[in-house]
């Protein structure tokens, strides 16, 4: 017996029909994985599993000092009410501030949960929240509060632990911890959705954190927990928080993501990317699940969305043209070289019409940037690629200030630009959605310009709330460039909630069958 990559107990065995018949009687229910040629156990099962397999398997060491610590559980924590007492969110932190109601609100449920998923909408505080909330846990619990986010938003998690007093272990998605401290831990985990997609070997490290016999609670953080809308990305979130619709996967991609077999190259491929009793998952999920727009907690200034055609003259449009097919013909011969895949052309092309257009937007981009600066005003632009932050980067002649937030920046330089931004030195912010638009907040912007929209429609959404959060002065402008049919397809996937879910579900047809037929005119 072992403990598995994601914190299952896994029994290896080779088949056996009297063990297979033992093994299938345990209770909890384990599933037999036939690729892996073992078991696979909740940890629930563990005393029935060492009474059952006692003296017939053995114990791997670290699935033994988990048994250990299943035997001597930690002590029952303090009722709610002392919790509540105990976080003091109603009192006025060392620095002054004061939590907002919503905010209030979200540390009393999340202390009413020992597995949460905190789903705020960007902008409302979910931070702040989480650590008055993990405060209680310290004082009352003696707690250790372990924190995983991106590593560009550790400074951000230092300095809000630090005006509450508060110690933190931090770590980064990239390289979470194997095990946790023996007297018991809060897991905060933010950006949750990093942990989206449930094969990966990060998601599968963190839900063995999650399901640490020492671990206390956890909580997990994200305004967009299903950034694609489909109902698998949400499947690792509830297993990671215990909720019962996390404990059997079939069943939930059957019920909920359409899932069923289907033909490919001759083989039988499981499919569970689309989306189905809907209303239901949301009635099951609303217990652990807190989303709050910003509308129900917040009176912030408006936002508003402008959509700026971009045309073309003739020669740009001849160089554009000309661009696009070359780097069709270059799909096409390396595709006849077995190098890539010919079904993908459609998609393939896609990508590479809208990194040409992104590059043809450079000069209305720069037009745009300049008139609102030269007007006092302060921008925040983003965009998909780093070759185009960087263009515009050199145009605009910001050449002094350390260039464009972009993923290649150290961490704490990305702060740095970030800081120089919010205090008025840097009129203009230039970022990528993947750096820009995760955790910082660039309140003092007036004006938000997307030179083109990300795939995931969350990110978009994200990217504007950056700048659109508590702080804000004054109204924000969100400025979307488009040229062409590359942006309409993209825009037309975020135009609306009931849309964009839509389209999403039948993305993997639908796009290509439109873009297959713009290629035709090609």
């Amino acid at each position: 017996m072992r403990l598995g990559a994601s914190g299952l107990i896994e029994v290896v065995s080779p088949f056996d029909a009297v063990t297979q018949a033992h093994l299938r009687a345990i209770r909890p229910r384990g599933q037999w994985l036939s690729r892996r040629g073992c078991w696979q156990f909740p940890l629930e099962a563990a005393a029935a599993l060492q009474l059952q397999c006692a003296g017939r398997f053995p114990v791997t060491p670290e699935l033994e000092q988990w048994f250990a610590w299943l035997s001597q559980p930690l002590p029952p924590l303090p009722p709610h009410r002392a919790l509540v007492a105990a976080a003091a969110a109603e009192e006025n932190m060392p620095d002054g501030r004061q939590l907002f109601r919503h905010q209030r609100q979200a540390v009393r449920w999340l202390l009413a949960r020992r597995g949460a998923v905190l789903a705020d909408a960007m902008g409302l505080g979910k931070t702040l929240s989480a650590l008055v909330a993990g405060r209680a846990l310290v004082r009352l619990a003696d707690c250790r509060l372990v924190v995983v986010a991106p590593a560009g938003l550790h400074h951000h998690w230092r300095q809000e632990a630090a005006g509450l007093g508060l110690r933190l272990e931090l770590h980064s998605w990239a390289r979470l911890p194997a095990e946790l401290p023996d007297a018991g831990t809060v897991l905060i985990a933010d950006e949750a959705h990093f942990a989206q997609t449930i094969h990966a070997a990060r998601t599968q490290a963190f839900l063995r954190l999650a399901r640490h016999p020492r671990l206390r609670a956890i909580w997990l953080l994200s305004g967009t927990p299903m950034k694609n809308g489909r109902p698998i990305q949400l499947f690792p979130l509830l297993a990671a928080i215990g909720h019962p619709l996390g404990a059997d996967q079939r069943h939930f991609e059957e019920r909920y993501c359409q899932g069923h077999w289907r033909e490919q190259g001759g083989r039988r491929i499981w499919q569970a990317s689309g989306a189905s009793h809907l209303e239901e998952l949301q009635r099951l999920v609303r217990p652990l699940v807190l989303h709050r727009r910003k509308g129900q907690c917040l009176d912030l200034p408006p936002k508003q969305r402008l959509e700026r055609p971009v045309s073309l003259d003739a020669a740009e449009a001849e160089a554009f043209e000309r661009a696009l097919q070359e780097r069709i013909d270059d799909y096409r011969r390396r595709a006849w070289a077995g190098e890539v895949r010919r079904d993908a052309e459609a998609l393939a092309v896609f990508t590479a019409l809208r990194q040409i257009a992104s590059r043809h937007k450079l000069a209305a981009t720069s037009e745009l940037v300049a008139d609102l600066r030269d007007r006092g005003e302060a921008v925040v632009v983003f965009t998909a690629f780093v070759a185009t932050a960087l263009a515009l980067h050199r145009q605009l002649g910001h050449g002094d200030d350390g260039g464009p937030l972009v993923g290649a920046v150290p961490p704490a330089r990305r702060q740095r630009l970030v800081d120089a931004f919010q205090s008025g030195r840097s009129p203009v912010l230039i970022a990528t959605y993947g750096t820009g638009g995760l955790g910082f907040t660039l309140h003092r912007a007036r004006h938000v310009v997307l030179v083109e929209r990300p795939w995931t429609p969350g990110d978009a959404e994200q990217a504007e709330d950056r700048c659109h959060r508590i702080g804000m002065g004054a109204a924000l402008t969100s400025h979307w460039l488009q040229l062409g049919v590359a942006d309409r397809l993209v825009d037309d996937l975020i135009a609306s909630k009931a849309e964009r879910i839509s389209l999403l579900l039948q993305r993997q047809r639908a796009l290509p069958a439109l873009v297959r037929q713009w290629l035709d005119t090609v």
